[in-house]
Parts: C-alpha cells; structure tokens; sequence
C-alpha cells in the first residue's frame, strides 16, 4: 500500500475522534469509541457486496427453520464472518430521530456472527452507544467512517461510471491491518502507562522475530508451522513473527503456511488482537486467539508450538493466579514442577509478586521434541528473571531446569528506555531445544545495552531504539558467536553454584552462682531438686565444659534445657558441645561449581583455615543458578593519577589569570 494512502487513512479516522469526540470524551478514552467503529466498519464494507445473498440465505434458513445458521451465512458472504441484519452502516445515515437511529443501530450490531459479537463485547462498544446518542454524535461518527472521503473497502472507488479515474484505490487485508495497528500504536502513545503493559516496541519485536527465525531460515521446509505468544496483548509479535517467516521463506524460494495462537487476559487487547486477525482476512487464526489468564486457564494446553515469541508482564502480582490453581504451596501444575534425578519434586514457582518466569516456563512446556527444528522461544524480562532468589527458590530452580535441560542459547541485555512506561533494563531470552552443535552446553550473553539510536521525541520512557542497522548488528554477534567486550560465552556450569550452611559449635561456660527463676517449673519442689543437684556438682567439674558439665548433674534433658539459659553464657574460649551449633556464627557460602576442588577444597581453603572447628550441615546444602551480567560486563570508571589532578588544577588556575590565588591569598590575610 502507498504510504501516502496509508497515513490519509490514519489521519482521516484520528481526525474523526478530533471532529466528533472532542467534547464528550476525555482524550485518553477516544480509542473506546475509534478502534471498534474501525473494525465495524472494515468488516461492513467487506460485506456489502454478498449482502443481498446472505440476507436471501437467511430467508431459506428462517423458513426451514434451522437454528444454527452462521456456517451457511458466512458462507453466503464469502467471509469468516458475517451480518444478518437488514441494515449496511451506510443505511443508517439516514435516520432522523436519534431513537430510531439508536434502535438500528443496535438491532445492526446485533446481525454480526458470535466471533465479531465477541470482539464487541470485549471492546465494551454497547456502553459507549448511550454516551453518543445523550451527545447526539452517534449519527455524525457513523457519516464520517461511511464518508467517500475515506475507503476502508478492498475494493476501488471511482469518480466516474465509466470505472476511469480512480478516487480511492482499494484497501487489502495486509494494508488494513497495518493501518488497524498504527491507530493502536497512536493510541497507545496518547496513554503510555498502558501502552507498555500491551505493546512491545516494533524494533524490539523485529530483533526477537530476527533471532528466532534467522538461525534457522536455511532449515525452512515448504511446509506449515506455529507460533504462540501466551501474552499477546494486540497481537503485534505474532503478525511480525508471520512475516518475518513468510519473507525468508520466500526468498529461498519455499511456501510455507505458518498459523498464529495467542491468550490475553486484558478484555479490550484480546479484542483488538482478534479484530486485527479478521481484519487481515486471517479468520481460521482469529479463533485460535484466547480470552483469559494462560497461568491459571491455559486454554492451549494440549499443543504444541514451532515458534513462541512473547513480552509477558513483569513485576505484576499473580496471586489472583495462584488463588484459582488452589495457592501457591499447593499447586501442582506440570508446566511450574519438574523432578530431579532422584524423584524429589522440585517446584519453580516464583514469588506471587512477579509471575513473569511462569510464562517461559508455560513455553518451554509446548516445546516440540520430535522435529527436526524443535522449538525456538525468545522472550522480553526484566533483570528479576536472571538473578533474583537464592538456591531453592522457585526464581533459581526455574533457571537450574531451564540450564541444566541445556535449553538457554543466549540472553541479551537490551538498553535501558526502550519501552515506553518503564526505563529499567531488560532482556531477551532465547531458548531452543534442538542447539546446534557448537552451542551445547554454553549460554551467550551478549551486552547490547550501549547499542541503540536516540528518538527525536521520546515516546513515554522509551527515548531510543534499533535501528535495523543495530538490529543486524546483534544478530550477526549472535549468529557468529562471537567474543568480544560486547559477547560472551560460557558453559552452562558457570551459572551454578552450591549454597552450603557452616555451623560453628556451641561454646557455654556454666555460672553456679546465678539465680534460676521459679516461675519456669511447675512444682516448687523440682526447683529445689535442681538446686540441689547443681550443688552436688563435683568442685573439680570444668566449668568451661557444658557436656561434662551436664552429665555430673545427672539431671534429665528437658531440665537441663530449661536451666541452661540462665546460668551460662557463650564463651568462645570453652570447649565446644558437640553436635550443637551456635546459630549466631551461623553462616551461608556460595561455592561456585566451577571451583576447583568443589566444596571440599572450598571449605579447606576459604573456611577452616580461619575457623577449624566449622562444619557443613549438608541436609542444607542446595543448588542455585544465576546470571549477572554486572559481573562479566562491568567496567569500573578510571581513577585519575594525582599528577593529572594537579595538572588541571594548574591549567584551571592559570586559565582564571590568577584568580584563584587572589581569592586564597585574600581567604589567608582574612585569617
């Protein structure tokens, strides 16, 4: 489609809400009444030409009485959808009376087939109906979208009978579609705190489509495939992730099919992503587009996916999530527990605080394993996916399974405000289950937080982007697996670690002399036995020795425990009561696997050469996994010399002629 068109287009219907809704919608809710109207009257216009043989379908079907007639219907339109009211948009300019433009109206949306009732219910479009006919705009909004000044029709206007002179050309699926996805995308730049919570940057979306499908572009079969995204918001990763292979397909000269499944929980996204579907022409994909949460509806559960692409949120509480899967500690959810080798479950369930984790794991659980391709994920987190939770917590056993399932090819760090309501640093994922052969068993990361274009105008947060140059850039890093300050690359034991408890022992010395309370026992008399078997206590008995201490009282387990608070102290200068640690010396080690030796050594060097009495208590000992891209790429700031300090302040000072001398000269005579 001609840019110019394009942007007519857009301008026309931002024009509209300008023009019409100006003084009955505050700006940020404009998009209630555009984007469905939009799709309203997209759908419309492919419709007008089979409207008389659907409405003589829809006689046959009345009077032979059949119920379900919506197969048959559409099938009469020549679309996945349909309308069976008596009314095209254009028929009800015409109404004088705002009731009886109301009524049709209605009666009009009422005639569309269940997936654009769907669509409208999401959208809310039925309470924004009232609003406009209280404001009397209804009628004008409906002049506008029916305007010969625009054409939302795949077929071409005319100024003359004789079909000559063309006044607008047609509209295509794929030319609607864009221009469905560039009024969301000014919308969502009208009202940025949402639009970073639904829409990923498109530069950001082209990198993770390169990456996924660029590797294996040379392996594409004339065949069909899949790709999910579990969050997919308006859709916008899978329609680019449609293209992307659709044009390297094409240009190895193979024909290829690829069907787009997605889940959204936010009503009025999962609506816009439907109607972008229907509007493309893409109705089969339009159903397999899914209202409700994937963690706790997973309403894809018994597929499986070529390709996943997603931006699931990060930082947002899934405790709704986790109240329907019956609470966090009782969930037992395939996707979210794994076993370990000796059959111990081991659950990766994360904080209800952020449940961005659970989403890669929902991909990795529709990973193909019997392709030749496998499956390939790339996904958009915050820093929290790659280092937040010690061993054992549910953020670091999901990265141990995700490392140890060697499935992690790369994590690229991205620059910080390049979406639009946050500016804190992300990353992107990506993962395959078929690595080729250079890449078992290492993981990449690759520092791109320096890579990026500034924006002539900030859009929310985001103030830079990838140019396609910068995109290339990466991918070639990616693809050559290079080396450099920039790229790294590592075995995937680099990452893990053991998480050892050391224990000190228990040092008392005993005081005979202190006061034992009364009120600790019960009877009056057990007290006194007590006090008794403590004076009997033999003169030579060390008092710096609990153990033998304990044992010459010959008191019971559970009196001794009640007694020992009060008349001993620690002293780390007594002998040490085995068996017994002192929680107060307490402490956690992280030994990394790669540590020559392992934890023996570890302990040998780096702990009981300053403290020999130290053992493991290794019931306690777990594994952990975390990435720290601070710890690879970070470059500390250099200290200047003290020469180059004095010589710019030399160079300062005689620069100011003198000045400063004067003002220290002055500051002294003062004194």
């Amino acid at each position: 489609m001609d840019n110019q068109v394009h942007n007519q287009i857009v301008s026309f219907i931002w024009g509209i809400a300008d023009d019409c809704l100006r003084d009955v919608y505050v700006r940020g809710k404009y998009r209630d009444v555009i984007l469905p109207m939009t799709v309203i009257r997209r759908l419309d216009a492919m419709l007008e030409e089979t409207k008389s043989p659907v409405l003589a379908m829809k006689k046959q079907l009345d009077a032979a009485k059949i119920d379900n007639q919506w197969p048959a219907l559409c099938n009469a339109a020549g679309q996945a959808f349909c309308n069976a009211s008596p009314f095209l948009l254009k028929d009800l300019t015409s109404r004088a009376k705002a009731q009886t433009l109301k009524a049709d109206f209605i009666a009009y949306l009422d005639g569309f087939s269940p997936n654009v009732q769907v669509i409208l219910d999401k959208f809310k479009f039925r309470n924004q109906i009232d609003t406009m006919v209280d404001a009397d705009i209804l009628g004008a909004v409906i002049e506008k979208f029916t305007s010969s000044d625009i054409n939302l029709s795949p077929n071409p206007i005319y100024k003359d009978d004789a079909k000559t002179i063309l006044k607008h050309p047609g509209l295509d699926n794929h030319g609607m579609g864009t221009i469905f996805e560039e009024l969301i995308r000014k919308f969502n730049e009208e009202n940025n705190e949402e639009a970073g919570e639904h829409w990923t940057p498109r530069d950001v979306v082209e990198l993770m489509a390169d990456l996924v499908f660029v590797p294996i572009a040379d392996k594409i079969k004339d065949a069909s495939y899949s790709c999910y995204d579990g969050a997919c918001g308006t859709g916008g990763m899978l329609t680019v992730a449609q293209d992307r292979l659709l044009t390297l397909a094409k240009r190895r000269g193979k024909e290829v099919a690829i069907h787009l499944f997605g889940q959204e929980i936010n009503p009025e996204t999962y609506a816009i992503c439907k109607a972008d579907m229907l509007l493309k022409g893409d109705g089969e994909e339009a159903e397999h587009i899914m209202y409700g949460s994937t963690l706790s509806d997973d309403q894809h559960a018994s597929r499986q996916f070529d390709f996943m692409l997603s931006n699931p949120p990060y930082g947002k509480s899934w405790k709704t999530d986790a109240e329907k899967m019956g609470g966090k500690k009782e969930i037992l959810d395939t996707r979210f527990n794994t076993y370990l080798e000796g059959g111990e479950i081991m659950p990766m369930i994360p904080r209800t605080s952020d449940g961005q984790l659970l989403f890669l794991l929902n991909n990795v659980s529709k990973m193909k394993k019997d392709t030749e391709l496998g499956s390939r994920i790339a996904e958009v987190h915050n820093g929290s996916s790659i280092f937040t939770g010690d061993a054992g917590s549910g953020e670091s056993n999901a990265r141990r399974y995700l490392i140890e399932n060697d499935l992690v090819e790369a994590i690229i760090a991205l620059p910080e405000n390049m979406f639009y309501n946050t500016g804190i640093g992300t990353f992107i994922w990506i993962l395959s289950n078929k690595k080729e052969e250079r890449r078992k068993g290492k993981i990449q990361l690759i520092d791109a937080t320096a890579m990026k274009s500034p924006l002539r105008k900030n859009m929310g947060k985001k103030n830079c982007e990838f140019t396609p140059e910068l995109r290339k850039e990466i991918v070639r890093i990616f693809m050559e697996m290079e080396e450099s300050e920039v790229s790294m690359i590592f075995n995937n034991e680099e990452f893990a670690y053991w998480s050892i408890t050391v224990e000190r022992p228990l040092r008392l010395r005993v005081y005979l002399d202190r006061e034992i309370p009364a009120d600790i026992f019960k009877k009056a008399d057990e007290l006194a036995a007590i006090r008794k078997a403590l004076a009997s206590v033999s003169v030579g008995t060390p008092t710096d020795d609990w153990t033998a201490f304990a044992k010459e009282t010959k008191l019971k387990a559970t009196q001794l425990k009640k007694i020992r608070p009060f008349i001993t102290e620690k002293d780390p200068t007594a002998k040490p009561i085995h068996g017994e640690a002192d929680t107060e010396l307490r402490d956690t080690e992280i030994v990394p696997f790669l540590y020559e030796g392992g934890i023996d050594a570890f302990m040998e060097h780096e702990v009981l050469t300053y403290a020999p009495d130290a053992w493991i208590d290794t019931k306690k000992t777990t594994v952990g996994y975390e990435i720290s891209f601070s710890k690879y790429f970070y470059k500390p700031t250099p200290v200047r010399d003290m020469k180059s300090i004095l010589a710019g302040l030399e160079a300062l000072e005689k620069s100011s002629d003198g000045i400063l001398s004067e003002i220290m000269g002055g500051l002294l005579n003062e004194y």
